[in-house]
Order: C-alpha cells, then structure tokens, then sequence
C-alpha cells in the first residue's frame, strides 16, 4: 500500500506535458510545462565536488519534499570516484540528468561514476521524507559522505 501512495503521489506530481514526452523546446501545440517543472519551485543546490581526499560537500543538504531542484556533481578527474546512494536515489524523482549537452531521462539510478573530470547537473523532485546519503563507494570518512534530508 505505501508503494501505490508513493506511485500516486509522483504521478499527480508530473505535469501531462512532460509524460507526453513534451520538452521546453516544444510548445507548438500551445501546452507548456506546467506544476513542478514549470520552474516556479525550483532550487538551486550547492556542487558536490569529487576529488581524491576532499570533502564531497560542505555541509549536509535539507531538501523539501514536492520542490524540484538542481545540482552539479563535478569532478575534477584526480581520481575515478563514484557516488551510491541507491535509498536516496528511490526517494526522488529524477526529470533529468545532463552532460555536455546530452539530457538522459532515467527510470531510476543506483550511483553514477566519473572516470574523468567533468560535470553532471541532476535536476529531480524531492518526494520521500527521510534521512539518506550520498557516499563515495569504500570510504569510511566522514567528509566523504553527503548527508541529505527530505523533509
């Protein structure tokens, strides 16, 4: 039963347009986004930085459930990291994830990995209230891992 609330809960989320498959570039029909993607509650979030021996973030992230945000994940190619956080990743809802240019819309993600540097932006919907975490896979500081609150 919780399953179908939380499936009921992003399906009245998700604005008809973007189900259709319908992007900001394609208003011809007259309909453009509309509800959370419209981007009238939308949030920028600070970068998660991977890079060998440095701290992910500086500081935990306190999400608000039904607010669609955006965040870069930069590496700077020191080392190939990865980040899993496959409960916090089941949590969300993900629009769409960029890099260089290139927008990939998933179904669901369990980590992502750079093996060089570069930059992705995730852009989701916050939508299970909860304590999760951002890690990098092995690591056992503190500074690797990224606190995140959905509240």
């Amino acid at each position: 039963m919780k399953r179908f609330a939380a499936f009921l809960a992003i399906m009245l989320l998700i604005p008809v347009g973007a189900m259709a498959g319908q992007n900001d570039d394609d208003d011809d029909n007259g309909f453009g986004l509309a509800g959370l993607l419209s981007g009238g509650n939308k949030e920028d979030l600070p970068p998660i930085t991977l890079s060998a021996g440095m701290p992910l973030a500086a500081a935990p992230l306190e999400l608000k459930s039904g607010t669609y945000y955006e965040i870069e994940i930069e590496a700077d190619g020191s080392q190939e990291l990865a980040l899993v956080g496959a409960e916090f990743f089941r949590a969300i809802w993900i629009d769409e994830i960029v890099i260089k240019g290139l927008e990939i819309r998933p179904l669901g993600l369990d980590s992502v990995e750079f093996d060089e540097a570069g930059t992705m932006e995730v852009g989701f919907i916050a939508v299970k209230p909860g304590s999760y975490f951002l890690k990098v896979p092995g690591s056992t500081g503190e500074t690797q891992r990224l606190e995140i609150i959905i509240k």
